[in-house]
């Protein structure tokens, strides 16, 4: 029996029963779309978070005092040493992998303009801040190094800053507000920049010079951070490397003992979110596989029915010549060809599905090439090995018992 008689005996024996060839290979349709839409979701997630990350700086380090332990006891935080401005110049001389880096210094608090008010956060930075957080300054200008040394009362505000205080669409450039009683005057407005993946809002934010926040606003001498970034996102491990020699031979602490201050990059923050949707990945595209293997069993069951329901019609064959082998191939081409098209309509129903989760829900989704193959191979296969047990039972049959058979 040559494949094209195999494939149109097929599909005749599947048109008899065409509302029960779908039912069957609804099974398939929802599992495959499942996956593919499941997948989607996940690798969606995946990209959206390593976007949102790129987009704070993909390169960025940041250095925070941290605790000190001794004998595996931790000492607190206020055992550490605190970061200067003397670690921020050490940084920046003695590690050729960072480009840029900045001292921070922030205070939480009311900004007030007339009688409008905004709990916000103001962040005392230098220059190279914005250049390593990828700031860019809509209206206005940044501040100079002269205001930087002299303490001046200048700002740049957040386009939602903006938008509380002074109304939408309007450019405070050179007004004043008032941060815990001290007036700062505007001096730029920051490109807006949105939610992060996380929920912060971007925009909600006020910059000065940070010896302005040092002196005025938190009257301390220390620093609370340092922001640097490394010269490409290739290079971040190594610059990172670099600031721990750098920053524990500036607080003098010996081989062995343990580093008094954490350094942090975006780079592990992207590795360690990639790594936990990773898994909710394989987890979503595992749960639905599963309504694949019941789709498998579907396809099963029916083809045992039909075997039953068609004993006289393989007898028949078989009294007039035909092999085994050739009632084995039809049975399990039915199998396939239920499998098969199953699996592309699932396809098509799993694509236009994430499209519809990605518009009406606003949820990130990406399909994958590779799912959309595993998919139809898994289902194809699915179609061989269930179709398989029904087929080789149709072919052993015994043709008199068969024929004898109501």
């Amino acid at each position: 029996m040559n494949y094209s008689n195999l494939f149109r005996i097929a599909l005749n024996a599947l048109t008899r029963n065409k509302f029960r060839a779908f039912l069957t290979m609804l099974g398939v349709i929802i599992g495959v779309a499942s996956v593919i839409a499941m997948l989607a979701i996940g690798q969606g997630s995946k990209k959206s978070i390593e976007d949102s990350v790129s987009g704070m700086g993909a390169n960025m380090i940041m250095v925070f005092p941290g605790s000190m332990t001794r004998g595996g006891v931790s000492l607190g935080n206020t055992s550490a040493k605190a970061l200067t401005l003397d670690d921020v110049k050490a940084v920046a001389a003695g590690c050729p992998s960072v480009q840029w880096v900045s001292p921070e210094v922030r205070g939480s608090g009311q900004a007030v303009v007339g009688n409008e008010n905004k709990p916000t956060t103001i962040f005392g930075v230098d220059r190279d801040y914005l250049k390593i957080k990828k700031v860019d300054i809509k209206s206005g200008r940044l501040f100079t190094e002269s205001e930087i040394k002299s303490s001046a009362k200048v700002c740049l505000l957040g386009q939602t800053v903006v938008d509380k205080l002074f109304g939408e669409k309007a450019d405070p450039v050179g007004a004043t507000i008032r941060f815990k009683n001290i007036p700062f005057r505007i001096i730029g407005i920051l490109t807006e920049k949105g939610q992060s993946q996380f929920g912060q809002d971007q925009d909600d934010v006020i910059m000065a010079p940070y010896t302005t926040i040092q002196k005025r606003v938190l009257a301390i001498t220390h620093i609370q951070g340092i922001y640097a970034s490394a010269i490409s996102e290739e290079a971040s491990p190594i610059a990172v490397a670099e600031m721990e020699t750098v920053l524990r031979a500036q607080h003098g602490l010996k081989e062995g003992t343990d580093s008094d201050f954490d350094v942090r990059s975006q780079e592990e923050l992207v590795s360690t979110f990639s790594s936990i949707s990773d898994v909710l990945t394989i987890l979503l595209g595992a749960i639905a596989g599963i309504s694949l293997l019941v789709g498998g069993i579907g396809i099963m069951n029916i083809m045992y029915v039909s075997v039953t329901e068609r004993t006289r019609e393989i007898g028949l064959r078989m009294s007039i010549g035909g092999r085994g082998t050739d009632i084995l191939l039809q049975f399990l081409t039915e199998s396939i060809l239920i499998s098969v098209v199953g699996g592309i309509l699932g396809i098509l129903l799993g694509i236009g599905a994430s499209g519809l989760i990605g518009q009406v829900m606003n949820w990130p989704v990406e399909v994958m090439p590779e799912a959309v193959i595993i998919a139809f191979l898994v289902c194809t296969a699915i179609g061989v090995f269930f179709g398989w047990y029904p087929a080789r039972k149709a072919a052993s049959l015994d043709p008199i018992d068969a024929l004898r058979y109501e």
